[in-house]
């Protein structure tokens, strides 16, 4: 019976969870080799010339957004009063497992010439050289990005590395998109884009004086890996 099902379940250590998505087309060998391989040798070298590693993503904001929980009578969908309009900003951020954390809030489509223009500004707000961990997005891999980071004044300041395709619970900084779409964003109601962002600039302008937390974004069992000091 379905009864009997579950107490097996719990005998045997089995818990109700929300499961963690994962791409099919993920290849198992490729993540093995960046933990147990690239991702030790980026540590050396930066550890070797004094460089900073970084981790970063770029996610979309909706003014439809909804998140968390309401109460409601039985039967009766729970109702939340916000504007009908639909309308949206771009978030681009990297942080540190030291508790940094750097953003970039922008209406425009996220680019190359935005990606770029986003490490121009990590790379001023840094005193060491920095190693920004990104996933595939074609943004980072673009001609027009590698042709920047090439230049002889660029490669001194700033490297990009790549995670392995469909590899995005490798990235510590889905935490932060996480975090913005759960609190930031989800909880409440912006009537415009210029709330909505001015919202979201001030959530994340807290998180940044709150390392703490930052750091415990990498508390998580895929991605305590990045924890690694170096």
């Amino acid at each position: 019976s379905r009864t009997t099902v579950g107490r097996y379940l719990k005998r045997w250590g089995f818990t109700p969870q929300k499961p963690v998505r994962k791409a099919y087309e993920q290849d198992p060998k490729a993540v093995r080799h960046w933990l147990e391989t690239e991702y030790p040798d980026i540590c050396a070298r930066a550890k070797r010339e004094k460089a900073r590693i970084y981790w970063g993503d770029e996610m979309g904001m909706r003014s439809d957004h909804a998140a968390g929980r309401s109460y409601g009578l039985r039967g009766q969908g729970a109702v939340v009063p916000g504007t009908g309009k639909r309308f949206g900003c771009n978030l681009v951020s990297a942080i540190t497992n030291q508790g940094q954390l750097h953003f970039m809030v922008i209406k425009e489509r996220f680019d190359s010439a935005t990606f770029i223009r986003f490490m121009i500004r990590l790379s001023k707000q840094s005193q060491r050289k920095i190693f920004l961990i990104v996933d595939r997005h074609p943004c980072h891999k673009s001609q027009i990005t590698q042709a920047w980071l090439n230049r002889p004044e660029n490669k001194k300041r700033i490297e990009v590395f790549l995670l392995p395709q469909y590899s995005p619970e490798l990235n510590p900084d889905e935490m932060v998109n996480q975090d913005v779409k759960s609190n930031a964003l989800g909880r409440r109601r912006p009537r415009n884009a210029k709330e909505m962002i001015g919202g979201v600039r001030g959530y994340l302008r807290k998180r940044q004086r709150q390392p703490h937390i930052v750091r415990n974004y990498f508390a998580g069992e895929s991605v305590h890996y990045a924890m690694e000091n170096y």
